[in-house]
């Protein structure tokens, strides 16, 4: 077969790795060409919008260390199918949040935490609730695979990910499910959509972090506020897992957040590129629409495209902005 010319066939071929690596697809955005790193496992996507994403292919069968992560305890009908006791939980768990092949997403548009993680009525309240709207769109946090995503007694339509740094995070009290059980996907991608199924007064999300199946407060490493992370890197200690400690008042003296400086140290070449890169990556912008603002003039005035505003936010070329909504731009 005979292509008119190459740069069409290249654009073909990463057409069609794009396809596998099970990425957006957009008209007017499509893969040029891929770059190696130290890691042999790991490849830099470069895009037509003068974009790149690093990649891994978790479903690889040479990966050994993320083919038994996605294979042990695993179970597509039960959230905590680890049933570990938390004596045998080490001391302390030290958890890369964002690294060259990672990215984050928060998985709302920033906002006020109105019920925390903690002791509620009596009982454990093993996540964090976030208000939305009815149909809003809920975003994966991390890269990985899909362990839940059935309805589940009170959590309603629930979504459980597994991630590549051995954390899982939950989505609850979805209006609908958009991920199957098996799927890969990616950070930022659209996972579900707002409601209020199950036990739930009211529209909002249920959030969760958990490792090893143990629930801790998500707001240890997001900041909600603002939809960012805190840190890079987090050490999660076996003494803070216990609901009925009082960590979330003393945040900023009692939880250990890994010194990200000291994550230099063991990057040199591709790799201390790589961290960089990511570091600079990790730092979201989010824009307040104005009334008369258009997709066009926030491109413009936050240096990027109509393109990657539309991708960052799950939404079309012809949606309607509506004043006092928040939007990320980078």
């Amino acid at each position: 077969m005979k292509f008119p010319n190459f740069f069409y066939a290249v654009q073909v071929v990463f057409a069609f790795f794009l396809m596998q690596i099970n990425l957006p697809a957009q008209s007017d955005i499509y893969p040029l060409d891929t770059l190696s790193t130290s890691d042999p496992d790991v490849k830099v996507v470069l895009y037509s919008d003068y974009t790149w994403k690093y990649y891994r292919n978790p479903s690889d069968s040479s990966n050994t260390v993320l083919t038994g992560l996605f294979d042990s305890n695993w179970n597509c009908s039960n959230p905590n199918p680890y049933r570990l006791s938390l004596n045998s939980f080490p001391d302390q768990v030290s958890i890369r949040l964002v690294d060259s092949a990672g990215r984050y997403h928060s998985p709302d548009s920033p906002c006020k935490v109105y019920s925390g993680f903690g002791y509620r009525h009596g009982h454990v309240h093993q996540g964090v609730d976030l208000p939305l709207k009815y149909g809003d769109p809920v975003y994966a946090v991390f890269d990985g695979k899909v362990r839940m995503s059935r309805y589940y007694h009170g959590y309603g339509n629930l979504v459980v990910i597994r991630h590549a740094n051995g954390l899982e995070t939950f989505y609850g009290h979805l209006s609908k499910r958009l991920v199957s059980e098996g799927d890969m996907v990616y950070a930022g991608q659209v996972v579900g959509k707002g409601g209020a199924t199950g036990r739930a007064t009211g529209v909002h999300l249920h959030f969760e972090t958990r490792y090893d199946g143990y629930a801790f407060d998500p707001q240890w490493l997001i900041d909600f506020s603002t939809g960012n992370l805190r840190e890079n890197s987090f050490v999660l200690k076996k003494k803070y897992l216990n609901p009925k400690n009082k960590y979330a008042q003393d945040f900023e003296d009692d939880i250990s957040l890994a010194d990200s400086s000291s994550l230099q140290d063991d990057c040199s070449g591709d790799a201390g590129t790589a961290y960089r890169m990511e570091t600079a990556a990790s730092k979201i912008s989010y824009h307040t629409v104005r009334k008369g603002d258009t997709l066009y003039g926030i491109a413009k005035n936050n240096g990027t495209t109509v393109s990657v505003l539309c991708s960052l936010n799950g939404i079309s070329k012809k949606s309607v902005l509506h004043p006092g909504k928040r939007i990320r731009v980078k």
